[in-house]
């Protein structure tokens, strides 16, 4: 019988490590979070915030099959491991576990990992640890101010605006959108011209007139530079200098989403489901085992004994000459240097040698962090540039070219990057002090350009530079963003709607402090301090509540409330006008005098051939009484949209917090769904429990 019971967080997780503990060992799955807080209490935020802001957690519904499984695996050893994410959040996860499962006169221990290898997984179970509690209390203070937030104006926002949301770090990050539209849309294009000179086999652009960078701004202007110019032009300097261009560092988790985006075409969701299963685990026909290290980190070091290995690969499959130096970790703001950098596992595990048991996606996702931890390693690559420099009178004319003589860190990650100083040009030798002559001098009218709107990319990459959530909050908070239909993608880029616009635009009137990216990064920076125990969570909290709530009460005295739009029609009960109002199940025609008059125009009945719900069978968790069932929402900005809900409504009015796919299980042909963590999984996780 087995002696130690260790829970992870996912099931393909615990696959992997339970091949190497032995018969010894239980490991079972937690499936993310089994607590949350409760909805009871003043104001339904489940804390009581005139004790301490004291939270009152409940086991989520549908994670009490798996807290009972839990426990009853927990009465049957002697000791329990707790071997969640290495971060915040798999800290608070181990700590709630260690509430609700059966821990007396059991020794409980605390095991961190950083990557999915056999040494790795041996070497920490070997030095088990205990749980910290100030990361505890770190994810806490977030959970707790995201609930207030989120409670308080989101109440807020939808008797006001109807908007559905807001929070520090979303509405942050919207603002973030609609001033770059604003500015877009406000950019007037100006009009200015380059003059360029033409010769045989290359090119020259005016650079300087009368000692100044020019400005020509009108076809007039230009004509009268060109007239002024002398042809033919006197060669004043031809230099070349050799200019290394160095690798950079290994990923983190915004370097790889952002070049995820830009390289393979994956939006941050995406990618981070994808370094999810590399991180977790892969078969590979003898083993399963994890590619990569632990995926969220914002640290850009790796582990010296990588390092040492990596080295050894890049001088035997490369040659000495390729072995270049490690770049230290600079830590800059907002840096927790938790955890290293993302890299393989194994670099002697090469994406080629592995390629065939990896989907087209985990390969692409693979192949470029494998390259990106090696090419950190290797020495740069140079580049002959040469600058040919023409004076005609006042002006002055130049020309580039360069030429690759060392491939440097290219040999491996030159299908990732393109670096700009191409061999376009081709110069000719020539004297100083000699003439030539230009075949053609000419304009060219140009006008200028707004700023580029956010892309996924260029998104991550401004929230990172201005402190606005975490690497680990990137790709929930734009995926909330596009949720709650405060933003739309045209042409892969960011644009807000008129909801979005709308919600920035009240939030500025009476949060505008709150909503700033300077807030969020102090924000962050507390948080950061009640993780390594510098600050105190219960000071932080009511320093945050005696901030908020005033603005709050404000608001709700002075934001102006929306009117419904209104139908054209009148109420048959009360002669009052019929208005559009929305619901859970999308849109809906009644009675503008509501609360005192409920009238709700009928629906006109669905004809008979419309198909009949799917019925899951799964028990709805809430009533145990109905069973999920899949609905469809017919209008509204979620028309279309599959969802479950459970069959004994309005008795019930549970809707599950999953997103529908348009997969079935291949064990049950049940629906795939994705959870509220993350995970791409059957909806029936009892009595199936496939994961993808």
């Amino acid at each position: 019988m087995a002696e130690y019971l260790v829970i992870v967080e996912s099931p393909s997780k615990s696959k992997t490590i339970g091949q190497y503990l032995g018969e010894d060992y239980i490991v079972k799955s937690s499936k993310g979070h089994v607590r949350d807080l409760s909805i009871s209490g003043a104001g339904g935020l489940g804390i009581d915030v005139q004790n301490n802001f004291k939270p009152d957690y409940v086991v989520i519904p549908d994670k009490k099959a798996i807290v009972k499984e839990l426990n009853d695996a927990s009465k049957k050893v002697k000791a329990i491991f707790l071997a969640t994410d290495p971060d915040r959040e798999g800290e608070a996860i181990s700590w709630h576990l260690s509430q609700v499962i059966t821990t007396k006169n059991k020794t409980v221990k605390r095991v961190i990992f950083n990557e999915i290898t056999k040494n790795a997984i041996l070497e920490a179970f070997k030095i088990p640890g205990d749980i910290d509690m100030n990361l505890v209390s770190s994810q806490e203070s977030r959970r707790i101010t995201d609930r207030i937030i989120g409670f308080k104006l989101s109440k807020l926002l939808q008797s006001k605006i109807k908007s559905k949301s807001a929070g520090r770090v979303q509405s942050a990050a919207l603002k973030l959108i609609v001033d770059r539209d604003q500015i877009v849309n406000d950019f007037v294009t100006e009009e200015y011209y380059e003059i360029y000179a033409k010769f045989n086999h290359f090119e020259t652009e005016l650079a300087k007139y009368n000692d100044k960078t020019p400005k020509i701004p009108s076809s007039e202007i230009a004509d009268q530079i060109i007239k002024s110019l002398v042809n033919p032009m006197t060669v004043e300097s031809l230099e070349t200098k050799r200019k290394p261009t160095e690798s950079k560092p290994p990923f983190i988790t915004s370097t790889l989403q952002q070049d995820a985006s830009n390289k393979l075409g994956y939006n941050s969701t995406k990618t981070m489901q994808i370094a999810q299963k590399l991180y977790e685990g892969v078969d590979l026909g003898h083993e399963i085992v994890g590619l990569i290290s632990y995926m969220r980190t914002d640290s850009s070091r790796m582990s010296q004994t990588f390092i040492d290995t990596a080295n050894h690969y890049i001088e035997k499959t490369f040659g000495k000459q390729y072995l270049g130096y490690t770049k230290q970790s600079i830590k800059g703001n907002n840096v927790q240097d938790a955890h290293e950098a993302i890299r393989p596992t194994d670099v002697f595990r090469t994406p080629e040698s592995i390629k065939s048991f990896l989907s087209k996606e985990e390969y692409n996702l693979y192949y470029m962090i494998y390259a990106r931890a090696v090419a950190s390693l290797m020495k740069p690559v140079l580049r002959d540039v040469t600058t040919l420099t023409l004076r005609s009178g006042e002006a002055l004319f130049k020309a580039s070219a360069s030429k690759q003589v060392f491939d440097g860190y290219l040999k491996i990650y030159g299908k990732f990057e393109t670096l700009e100083e191409q061999e376009k040009n081709v110069l000719p030798v020539l004297e100083i002090g000699s003439k030539i002559t230009a075949l053609e001098i000419s304009k060219k009218q140009c006008f200028t350009q707004p700023p580029l709107r956010y892309n996924e990319a260029r998104l991550i990459k401004e929230m990172e530079d201005q402190g606005i959530g975490r690497p680990s909050t990137y790709a929930q908070t734009i995926q909330t963003l596009k949720t709650r239909k405060y933003v739309t993608l045209v042409d892969k880029k960011f644009i807000a709607t008129e909801q979005g616009k709308k919600t920035i635009e009240q939030l500025d009137l009476f949060f505008k402090e709150f909503i700033s990216a300077t807030y969020s990064s102090e924000m962050e920076d507390i948080l950061d301090k009640i993780a390594s125990g510098e600050a105190d969570s219960t000071k932080v909290l009511q320093e945050f509540y005696d901030y908020f709530m005033p603005m709050v009460d404000k608001a709700h005295k002075n934001m102006v409330k929306v009117k419904p739009e209104e139908t054209g029609e009148i109420c048959p009960l009360c002669g009052h006008k019929m208005v559009h109002r929305k619901g859970a199940y999308g849109e809906f025609e009644a009675c503008g005098n509501y609360p005192k008059c409920k009238y709700i125009k009928p629906k006109i009945a669905e004809a008979s051939h419309v198909k009949k719900a799917l019925d899951t069978g799964v028990p709805c968790p809430e009533c145990r009484k109905g069973t999920l069932i899949e609905r469809l929402a017919t209008k509204g900005q979620n028309k279309g949209n599959k969802f479950y809900a459970c069959s004994n409504y309005p008795k019930c009015k549970y809707i599950a917090p999953y997103r529908a796919t348009d997969k079935v299980c291949p064990k049950c042909s049940k629906p795939i769904i994705v959870d509220d963590q993350g995970v791409v999984r059957c909806i029936d996780n009892i009595k199936c429990a496939y994961v993808e």
